[in-house]
């Protein structure tokens, strides 16, 4: 797999019927590695190692409901209260981040109201606070650290 801007991580892989596995540590199981998960996988230990968010306030693939269609958050952090405050959106490294990709987690975020938005392909990371207020989001040069 492709290296990324991301620290280099440990992780358990596994050859099953000709396909690469990982293991997902939060979800206890192995998954089928496609450029995506390796992306998801990178930054979910990124949240926790270096921004050190508990891996009890994390969920990943989330399910909800836009416009009657179901969709899935990429990862999705609470906050100590239990209300939504980070959606990251995962690209595959060769995906390039448009404003498409900035118009879908936004979408999610209607419904969701996180605080903070993220998007990235591992390469790329772009982070976002929301202004409510004014119905935009403001740059960050980065994610804050669990408080």
């Amino acid at each position: 797999m492709q290296k990324l801007n991301l620290p280099n991580y440990k992780f358990k892989l596994k050859s099953s019927e000709n396909k690469t596995l990982i293991f997902d540590n939060l979800r206890k199981k192995y998954l089928v590695l496609t450029p995506e998960e390796w992306v998801r996988q990178h930054f979910v230990q990124f949240l926790i190692s270096e921004k050190k968010y508990p891996t009890s306030l994390i969920a990943l693939e989330k399910q909800l409901t836009i416009n009657n269609r179901n969709k899935r958050t990429d990862i999705l952090i609470f906050n100590k209260e239990g209300n939504h405050d980070i959606i990251v959106e995962c690209k595959a490294p060769k995906i390039k981040i448009t404003q498409d990709t900035f118009d879908q987690i936004a979408r999610y975020n209607l419904k969701l109201k996180a605080n903070y938005l993220v998007v990235t392909n591992g390469l790329e990371h772009f982070y976002c606070k929301m202004d409510f207020e004014n119905e935009t989001y403001i740059f960050l040069k980065e994610i804050p650290n669990y408080k």
